[in-house]
């Protein structure tokens, strides 16, 4: 089983994620946790590229493929070999975030970018995704640390990315599962627990 967790900055996915790993824990199941971009050499090194702030330019396409040139190394060393182990890969995001941050928000067509991480991921999707969705203004207020050079494109950039994941969840309704990440941390946990546990019951 794949579950990704996906959202603007500052909704809590990385308290999410550690609170769904302890309950993965209680489950008697084993898994692993990754990152995208991230969780690999060639990843991290992507990472630093597309998030830092540098003193040149890297064009949305460009920006795009990166990210998918650091997905595919994801899935071909971390995802796909705990897949065929029987494992559940827990991702703090995955392709839905290209398609949201760099087509949704930054102008490329959405339908060629979803074709494009299809080619990435060699078709490697998450079972669910876990979107976690808040006012984007109250999420950029719980961030404690100077915004990477993603946020650092303004809060209008970042609106279009919260209205791009909900354009998305409406349009994957059986694979995206919308949370109201202005509730309590208890109870945005209990919701993804039990939305995951339908799952495994099939």
């Amino acid at each position: 089983m794949f579950i990704s967790f996906d959202g603007v900055d500052g909704v809590g996915k990385s308290t999410q994620i550690r609170l769904f790993s302890e309950w993965l824990d209680e489950q008697g199941k084993t898994y692993v946790t990754c990152r995208d971009p991230g969780s690999t050499p060639l990843g991290e090194k992507i990472r630093g590229l597309v998030l830092d702030h540098h003193d040149f330019r890297i064009d949305r396409r460009s920006e795009m493929l990166l990210y998918m040139a650091a997905r595919a190394q994801l899935v071909d060393e971390v995802i796909r070999p705990a897949l065929d182990q029987g494992r559940v890969v827990v991702s703090d995001r995955y392709l839905l975030a290209n398609v949201v941050y760099q087509a949704h928000a930054g102008g490329l067509d959405v339908d060629h970018t979803w074709s494009v991480g299809r080619v990435a991921t060699d078709n490697v999707a998450p079972d669910l995704t876990i979107l976690l969705d808040m006012d984007v203004d109250q999420a950029l207020a719980r961030l404690d640390r100077e915004h990477d050079r993603m946020e650092a494109q303004g809060v209008e950039y970042l609106r279009r990315v919260r209205d791009g994941f909900l354009t998305e969840a409406r349009r994957s309704p059986q694979t995206i599962h919308v949370v109201d990440a202005s509730q309590s941390v208890e109870a945005i946990h209990a919701e993804i627990c039990r939305a995951v546990a339908t799952l495994l019951a099939k």
